[in-house]
């Protein structure tokens, strides 16, 4: 077996004389000879590609911190994504151009069939193929990744031979169509050989697959619908757009049938317990004390982490009574003067999700409480936005997030967070369905009226959905997902994808939705904002603590614009996406490294951008 990098592909092109290296086998495999035996060997090896998972760090970054790069949040610093001119075609070590992961799951899956097929595994034959089903589900999830970033990507099912004009061969990009063919395929395979109940807690089951086949079906079934015509999809067609939903429909059903929404939002995203097999939470990453841990309740709880959820997300939720909050004789809406107005009569996912200024009774060190000169209990103020402070430990906006931050003593502590986080959940396959039925059919059946009004009803909203149609004026949504390549989507479809953003916050999802709906394309001279600072929130700060420089002032806007601190951030007039960022430029090495022996190159570039270090060419018309 060789040895072969693949972190970048296509490395060994200058590796021809190193034959006795290549030899060797994988360093971070065991002798084949000597392993591969049993099931557990198996599991022992398919324990790696876990990493893959999202999860929380040890310091401020995270799931929670993902959606930086979207409409729903803003970090510390603005993102270049969203703007021309900084984004430049990057080292192949800061990119997502990465193919380690792959190398490892293709030797895994290659050995274990091949083993399995002679009849040299011992042992439950079930769980051995369980073991290879999670295989092909974390190949299509690596590939799934990939595909976000790049489109069009080589398709790599075996370890590399040294063959210089075979390497070159392999580093031709195959169209997005046959990739998702490729990774919906895998995932076949993966629902064929996992188990409905997870071999052990934490693990991938049956479940897991079909959600992320819906998950794929659906994401590359609206990217052909709504980039059809461009060169980020030259040969889309209704028939394969309709294939691909149908396929999400049918995945999602079948989850979604079989699993109740928890009761409780919030309790799934601060949660010590492992998740039971039957949960809505069908596949969460846990962590350790002292082992695997994290600090998301230590940044989130006691700072405002760098990010900030941002008043266009804050404005989606509807209030109780199911109407926006601009609804004509909406009486619950209570303004946005002050936090505490804004989130009373809201979706319980935004009064869960967002931090509310409050006082507290004062205690000492052993938990007495602290009396004042008159003998009064003395009050503290308590989770006021961290707007005054920079970095990861401010917030931009002053929309804190709250919805990953535990209170259970000791989880505020530095690196020592170790609650679960959630990585698929049943609510996405109800989401999946109502998306996918309604792009379809352009009508709703049973399963979405039920799916939906259970989703409203956890979020203690009126689960009567055509209300909120019958009330919706797109024209009133400062919602990007109101477009899609620039033309005004229907009230339902709006209203889905409404959904689809309450339920989804802080989970890093939203980045994804709004390429794939082409919804980035009405980022025009954009202002994301914060909380309406200047009206009566700025008198809980010290004038020094809400100078220019600290916050925009009050000749801006009455409300917070992150971008607008000063003026010289780069995008002080907004953000306006160039439509050349839909992809992901391929890193300049790559081009030197794909070279063959008659100096040809097969890998080409992502429309619009060069092969050599650089921004965009942004008069490219991708039309």
């Amino acid at each position: 077996m060789k040895k072969i990098l693949l972190t970048i592909p296509f490395v060994l092109l200058g590796l021809a004389s190193c034959d006795a290296y290549l030899d060797n086998e994988p360093m971070d495999f065991a002798d084949e000879t000597a392993y591969f035996k049993t099931p557990a060997d198996l599991r022992l090896s398919v324990n790696a590609f876990y990493d893959i998972l999202p999860k929380m760090q040890i310091n401020y970054q995270g799931v929670h911190s993902e959606d930086n790069n979207s409409d729903n949040q803003i970090g510390a610093q603005p993102s270049s994504l969203f703007y021309p001119g900084e984004k430049r075609t990057p080292l192949q070590s800061q990119s997502e151009w990465k193919f380690t992961n792959l190398r490892g799951i293709n030797y895994f899956l290659n050995t274990a069939e091949a083993k399995l097929a002679a009849g040299e595994i011992k042992g439950n034959e079930e769980h051995a193929l369980g073991y290879i089903g999670e295989g092909y589900f974390f190949r299509a999830y690596d590939y799934f990744r990939l595909l976000r970033n790049y489109g069009d990507l080589p398709i790599l099912t075996e370890m590399l031979p040294d063959d210089p004009q075979q390497l070159a061969a392999m580093a031709e990009r195959k169209d997005r169509k046959e990739v998702v063919n490729f990774m919906l395929a895998d995932l076949d395979r993966a629902i064929q050989r996992l188990p409905v109940t997870p071999l052990e807690s934490g693990r991938v089951s049956r479940d897991a697959a079909l959600l992320l086949k819906a998950r794929v079906a659906l994401y590359e079934a609206t990217w052909q619908r709504y980039h059809a015509g461009t060169c980020f999809a030259p040969n889309s067609s209704d028939a394969d757009v309709n294939a691909l939903l149908d396929q999400a429909i049918k995945a999602a059903a079948e989850v979604a049938d079989a699993r109740q929404l928890d009761k409780n939002y919030i309790t799934m995203f601060n949660s010590l317990a492992e998740f039971p097999a039957t949960d809505e939470v069908i596949l969460a990453r846990y962590y350790k004390p002292n082992v695997i841990t994290h600090s998301a309740s230590n940044y989130l709880g006691r700072t405002g982490a760098g990010t900030g959820l941002t008043r266009a997300l804050v404005n989606s939720f509807l209030t109780t009574n199911g109407l926006p909050i601009y609804a004509d004789g909406n009486d619950q809406y209570l303004g946005d003067v002050n936090l505490e107005s804004e989130l009373t009569n809201r979706d319980l996912r935004l009064a869960e999700s967002v931090k509310c200024p409050h006082y507290e009774t004062k205690k000492d060190d052993q938990d007495n409480i602290v009396y004042d000169a008159d003998g009064a209990p003395v009050k503290v103020l308590v989770d006021r936005p961290h707007v005054n402070e920079s970095g990861n430990q401010g917030t931009p906006t002053g929309y804190e997030i709250k919805k990953w931050v535990s209170t259970v003593p000791g989880q505020d502590e530095y690196t020592m967070g170790t609650t679960a986080t959630p990585v698929f959940r049943a609510a996405e396959a109800y989401l999946i369905y109502l998306e996918a039925y309604y792009e379809r059919h352009h009508s709703l059946d049973d399963r979405c009226d039920r799916y939906w009004r259970a989703l409203r009803t956890r979020a203690g909203v009126d689960p009567d959905y055509t209300k909120t149609i019958a009330a919706t004026d797109l024209a009133r949504e400062n919602d990007l997902a109101v477009w899609s390549h620039g033309k005004e989507v229907d009230k339902t479809l709006y209203n889905i994808r409404r959904e689809r953003r309450c339920e989804f916050v802080a989970e890093g999802m939203r980045l994804d939705d709004l390429k794939r709906w082409r919804a980035l394309d009405m980022m025009r001279d954009y202002q994301p904002e914060g909380i309406n600072f200047w009206a009566e929130t700025y008198t809980l700060y010290k004038a020094s603590e809400r100078a220019e420089g600290i916050v925009s002032q009050s000749g801006i806007s009455t409300y917070l614009h992150p971008l607008q601190k000063n003026a010289t951030i780069v995008c002080y007039q907004g953000y306006n996406f160039p439509k050349q960022h839909y992809l992901e430029p391929i890193p300049v090495t790559e081009f030197t490294l794909c070279t063959d022996a008659d100096g040809r190159c097969l890998l080409k570039q992502n429309p619009g951008w060069p092969t050599i270090d650089g921004v965009a060419d942004y008069s490219f018309n991708c039309e």
